[in-house]
């Protein structure tokens, strides 16, 4: 009786040894990220929306405290086409690039400090967001100089000669 079990099992455990896991895993991963792409496209539609309806801050108060609002939504909808980039990087080529993490945190960055001067915030901490956005500056030039994709045989990006 066991003898004749033992062929019905085995292609059952073959089909199952022969399952890609990396395949299942990579088909996860793109749906995960095109409902993320998705995601992102929503929110960058609903941005937008909301920075047109700020623009009837124009009618009721100083056009200055209008702009700064709109400056500051438009520049935060380029973070997000910053994270978009990044995510459309990752599906089209399985990795993540530093340059445009970087640059999505230098956007997010220059928006806090340019928020920041808007409601006139202390020197001191200007300078401490300077250091941080010298720093993202110097580890943007770096990533760029020594991308994986340049390979050794680059030419000097910073040297024109």
């Amino acid at each position: 009786m066991q003898s004749l079990l033992l062929p019905l099992r085995t292609p059952l455990l073959t089909r199952a040894a022969n399952v890609d896991v990396t395949a299942w895993w990579i088909k996860g991963i793109k749906l995960v990220l095109s409902l993320l792409i998705l995601t992102i496209l929503l929110a960058l539609t609903g941005g937008v929306v909301k920075t047109l309806i700020d623009l009837k801050l124009l009618l009721n108060n100083p056009v200055e405290v209008a702009l700064r609002q709109i400056i500051i939504d438009t520049l935060i909808l380029l973070a997000v086409v910053e994270v978009f980039k990044t995510k459309l990087t990752y599906f089209s080529e399985g990795r993540v690039k530093v340059t445009f993490i970087v640059d999505t945190i230098l956007v997010v960055m220059l928006t806090e400090v340019i928020s920041e001067w808007f409601k006139g915030v202390p020197i001191d901490q200007f300078a401490i967001l300077g250091g941080i956005l010298l720093a993202l500056a110097a580890i943007r030039v770096l990533a760029v100089r020594f991308s994986p994709t340049h390979g050794e045989s680059a030419p000097d990006v910073l040297c024109h000669s």
